[in-house]
């Protein structure tokens, strides 16, 4: 395999054009670099690691199309491949009319000196499933800043909204979450 840095014109949009001109090394490239954020944010957004690892593919692949456009000057590639994630999640969901319904499978604990390793868990479960029961619009600012560490400004770009809106859905999620969480223990408001 042909080496790829940035001295060799390794930044993503050269790669891109190699990678459509049928470069395998250059799409390997793209892979390696972009494969893991991608597959993390569909694994946020819809929690089944079989549909994160399909639609993750037809990221990949769509990229490769004649009918994608992407424009450096519109912004990083990575932020073009989480809005493509975005709506080939979207278009999954439709066409097999599946949505996760965010329940998840009890842990059976058979080991008494596990009790608080299990009970973070169970704290981080519930976590999860409040954050997968968010409306979509909420649960994508949490899983992009709160999750991924995506600053305000790139999960702006990434999701093509405003920076007002992002930092409101954000402030919003975070209220929803609290209300949840709070709910769940018992807790009054």
């Amino acid at each position: 395999m042909k080496a790829i840095d940035k001295s060799d014109g390794g930044n993503d949009s050269h790669l891109l054009k190699r990678a459509k001109g049928g470069d395998e090394d250059a799409f390997v490239a793209l892979f390696h670099r972009h494969q893991a954020s991608v597959f993390r944010f569909l694994m946020y957004m819809c929690g089944s690691r079989e549909i994160a690892e399909e639609v993750t593919q037809d990221v990949f692949l769509s990229l490769l199309s004649k009918e994608t456009k992407y424009s450096e000057a519109a912004g990083e590639l990575q932020a073009f491949m989480i809005g493509m994630a975005r709506n080939q999640l979207r278009k999954h969901l439709r066409r097999t009319r599946r949505a996760w319904n965010g329940e998840m499978a009890p842990e059976v604990v058979t080991n008494p000196e596990l009790i608080e390793r299990i009970s973070k868990e169970q704290e981080l479960a519930a976590l999860k499933l409040a954050i997968s029961r968010l409306p979509s619009r909420y649960r994508e600012v949490i899983v992009l800043c709160e999750i991924q560490g995506v600053d305000l400004a790139e999960a702006s770009e990434q999701l093509g909204c405003a920076l007002g809106t992002v930092k409101s859905r954000l402030n919003r999620a975070r209220t929803i979450l609290r209300a949840k969480l709070r709910d769940r223990e018992g807790c009054p408001a």
